[in-house]
């Protein structure tokens, strides 16, 4: 796998909102349904989760909502790794109206565990799954790792 990774969503109707844009909620939606296809393409799918009981567990993340998205719009969600080691990722995902070009509408950071259910502890993620992700690096954008800010 190579940088980037691509996720295409429509934004439904009912995920608007009372201002008539997509709710804050559904951002958050569909960046999941984006970390579900890097599972998928890294060998973390539904058959490897069964098999070995240890999937990706979200320990933290951080949204930016930087641009109102209408009904209808066509999303693309651009993931990267930020960082991988034995147990530990910290993931980028970049939304974008279209195609990925110009400034992002949302950005959401995340730090997830690999983690066996079967004991509810981190376990170290499989040689080929690692060499995978980090195949999806990119340098860190300065935005990244911040809290939030003060008004």
């Amino acid at each position: 796998m190579t940088a980037p990774l691509l996720f295409r969503q429509t934004v439904r109707d009912d995920w608007i909102d009372y201002n008539g844009h997509l709710s804050e909620a559904y951002y958050v939606l569909v960046f999941g349904f984006a970390t579900d296809a890097l599972m998928d393409a890294a060998g973390l799918d539904a058959a490897y989760r069964e098999r070995t009981g240890c999937s990706l567990y979200t320990v933290e993340a951080h949204v930016r909502y930087l641009r109102e998205v209408a009904r209808g719009s066509e999303l693309t969600v651009r993931t990267a790794v930020l960082g991988v080691d034995g147990r530990k990722l910290r993931l980028l995902h970049e939304m974008f109206v279209g195609e990925p070009a110009g400034d992002p509408v949302a950005t959401e950071e995340l730090f997830v565990l690999h983690v066996d259910r079967s004991g509810g502890r981190a376990a170290p993620l499989p040689d080929a799954t690692r060499e995978r992700l980090a195949g999806l690096a990119v340098p860190v954008p300065e935005w990244a790792g911040r809290g939030i800010r003060e008004v």
